[in-house]
């Protein structure tokens, strides 16, 4: 036995392919182990487990469908049960997924979480349903849809999905299990072939997803923009972040969509100045991003009249 249990935990709303993914993955050779899995199911679906089958892969089910008996004590009491070195939950997508690591054992090491969306269904779970959709996706390191209908809506649902988590990898399935439909550029609102592109108040978003998504086509480009300041202590005094608030679940639900910016000009700058630039884009390592990403080095950077509505409205 580890010292900590494995934990993997697989959201989505009812119907979404949860299970049916679940069920596929553990008959994989590359997921198979000598120690027992267990399953912990929330909510039943259409797609039921064949418990027989999953007792030959040395995996086994448990369901807990009320909210109150999500809790350490019950998980623990479970894992036990079956000396289970790694669990899958398949959580039910009407529980907010916010306090999710504060229900599990102290001992439980969360390894992955995924998010499943039916692509039938997801504008309407999206309208109605979209705190609980945002806690989801801000959770988890994969998105799979399935069940792609209309190719043409695939950048929009991406942006949507993107607006909530810049670093969540994303994968499309059409109803023959097709991974990675492809996807045709989308219609940029500016220009990224003019000598300087201008990127009105109005497009930050949609520049700010597709600069993290597609950081490549950016490189040293020039580009005119305004954004806000926010200063970070621990950046170096010539460096500030770049960028905007965003709604992307409600009004009291709001991120700084930013990027590290560098200019001599950082050290007359305090948080909330509104600044109109003129910045190239360069691809490199930040520790503070945890990887590569976009920089904005400012050719010119001057402080001006604030924004009118300075809010990315992505909702």
């Amino acid at each position: 036995m580890n010292e900590k249990r494995n934990v993997y935990i697989i959201y989505g709303f009812l119907e979404s392919g949860k299970s049916q993914f679940i069920n596929f993955t553990v008959s994989q050779d590359y997921f198979k182990q000598d120690e027992p899995t267990l399953i912990i199911q929330c909510e039943e679906g259409e797609v039921e487990y064949d418990e027989t089958e999953l007792k030959s892969l040395n995996t086994y089910l448990e369901t807990v469908e009320e909210y109150d008996e999500f809790n350490p004590e019950k998980l623990e009491e479970l894992a036990k049960k079956y000396d289970a070195d790694r669990i899958i939950i398949e959580y039910n997508g009407m529980w907010n997924a916010k306090d999710i690591e504060e229900r599990m054992p102290l001992d439980w090491a969360i390894r992955q979480q995924i998010t499943i969306i039916d692509g039938v269904t997801f504008e309407t779970y999206v309208a109605n349903m979209r705190s609980l959709f945002a806690e989801m996706i801000r959770n988890s390191e994969m998105c799979i849809m399935n069940r792609c209908h209309d190719v043409d809506k695939l950048n929009g649902y991406k942006r949507t999905i993107k607006s909530l988590n810049t670093g969540i990898e994303t994968v499309f399935e059409d109803e023959e299990g097709e991974i990675d439909l492809p996807l045709t550029d989308e219609d940029l609102p500016y220009d990224l072939k003019a000598d300087l592109v201008e990127i009105k108040p109005e497009d930050y978003g949609i520049f700010y997803l597709d600069v993290w998504d597609n950081p490549d086509r950016y490189a040293g480009k020039r580009f005119h923009i305004q954004t806000l300041v926010m200063k970070e202590p621990r950046l170096p005094k010539n460096f500030f972040v770049a960028g905007r608030p965003a709604m992307t679940c409600c009004a009291d639900d709001l991120v700084f969509m930013g990027l590290i910016c560098k200019s001599k000009e950082a050290k007359n700058l305090v948080d909330k100045n509104t600044v109109d630039m003129i910045v190239s884009i360069v691809k490199e390592y930040r520790s503070d991003y945890g990887g590569e990403g976009p920089v904005l080095y400012a050719e010119s950077c001057v402080k001006t009249a604030p924004m009118k509505d300075p809010v990315v409205n992505m909702v």
